[in-house]
């Protein structure tokens, strides 16, 4: 099977990052095209030995670049074209279908209650959504919440497949004397009570919540951002003005994992707790590699948890939302101690074999015409449905 993956941009993302980890795990021969922005994602992946193609698209509008996607496509002898973003699905699903391709999947992976990729939805972006919805052969969401929504939204239950995000577990496990050297690089304090936050610094991510939460707290708590965005001059005006400019540290943006410099998971080994304020998650990525490195997790919306049966995310609470309630849990989760940093089921139900598995039937099933209008001879599951495997030993 060869495949094409078209992405709106390849810059530092959730989805982008996600996407590079996949076609390491993906038994399938893949090229990727992006809309826009190389980025540091699309060096990463030339490095992984994967063709990257830039369409250089001057905007939302720049309908010149449909004939081109449509003679690559073309060129490329596809089996499956796989969209990635608003725009690339948009762009991509009409484009797969005049160039001859009927297994078109997309990937739904920032639909939240009320934006999309972090903006408020219209009535005509929702409109265009479902109307290019219809050319492809099914839709993934990356939780059973974002399944919710693609239905309330209009799209078929049958057309949706559940197939989450996923991490390599591995990359994330606990090194002792990995966090002694980065709180040690970092200028943390002896004895520091750091919270972490990972994401981008946007104001849909709402880290000024946990800003204000540390003004109200002991003097040996910290907070470490890391991620980079547009908020962050904001942010750190918030903590100047809240007297804790000292006691926050900004990474900036970080690099992709594999590319020189990556360093999410040393950064995590330096946390204590995770705090993720962001009231609208479609999945909560940063939350699962926060329990894959065996951190306590506060958060007020990641479907990645919520969707999992009670119990399975030991070490992961809900918060309320306001720095208020961030006040009062991360001192409790201070006082229960030194916890075991071991990797949390949690984070194991979300190991990146699985994914690729689960995305490998529906694969399968669009380019055999079976999905999603019924059930997959020795497929588990129903269309709809998150298509689990068996717990994973990695």
């Amino acid at each position: 099977m060869k495949a094409l993956h078209i992405i709106t941009g390849l810059g530092v993302g959730g989805a982008e990052q996600q996407l590079r980890l996949l076609l390491r795990h993906l038994p399938v021969e893949c090229d990727v095209v992006t809309l826009t922005e190389p980025g540091p994602v699309a060096a990463g992946l030339t490095a992984d030995g994967v063709r990257v193609v830039h369409l250089d698209m001057g905007g939302n509008r720049d309908l010149a670049v449909l004939p081109r996607l449509v003679r690559l496509i073309r060129a490329g002898g596809y089996d499956l074209v796989h969209t990635h973003l608003y725009r690339a699905c948009v762009y991509g699903r009409i484009a797969a279908r005049l160039a001859g391709i009927r297994a078109v999947i997309a990937t739904e992976h920032s639909l939240g209650d009320s934006q999309l990729e972090g903006r408020r939805f219209s009535p005509g972006v929702r409109a265009l959504y479902l109307a290019s919805e219809r050319l492809g052969s099914a839709t993934v969401a990356v939780s059973p919440t974002v399944a919710a929504r693609l239905r309330h939204w209009g799209v078929p239950g049958p057309r949706i497949e559940v197939v989450p995000n996923g991490i390599d577990l591995a990359r994330y496990r606990f090194d002792p004397a990995l966090r002694t050297r980065t709180r040690r690089r970092l200028g943390l304090p002896e004895g520091a009570y750091v919270v972490g936050g990972v994401g981008r610094l946007t104001a849909d991510k709402r880290f000024d919540v946990v800003v204000r939460a540390l003004a109200q707290l002991p003097g040996d708590f910290w907070l470490l951002l890391v991620g980079g965005g547009a908020e962050e001059n904001v942010l750190r005006r918030t903590a100047q003005r809240a007297g804790v400019a000292d006691r926050v540290l900004f990474t900036g943006e970080r690099p992709a994992a594999g590319c020189p410099g990556a360093d999410l998971p040393s950064l995590l080994h330096a946390m204590d707790v995770l705090a993720s304020p962001s009231a609208e998650e479609a999945f909560g990525l940063a939350a699962v590699e926060a329990l894959a490195a065996g951190l306590p997790v506060l958060y007020v919306s990641c479907p990645a948890v919520e969707d999992l049966p009670p119990g399975t995310a030991v070490g992961a609470r809900r918060v309320q939302g306001g720095a208020e309630s961030f006040v009062d849990a991360l001192p409790a989760v201070r006082a229960e101690g030194v916890r075991s940093r071991a990797v949390s089921a949690a984070a194991r139900h979300y190991c990146i074999t699985r994914s690729a598995a689960q995305l490998m039937h529906v694969y399968e099933a669009a380019v055999a015409g079976t999905s999603p209008a019924g059930p997959v001879p020795g497929r588990p599951g129903r269309p709809g449905r998150s298509t689990a495997l068996p717990a994973s030993r990695t």
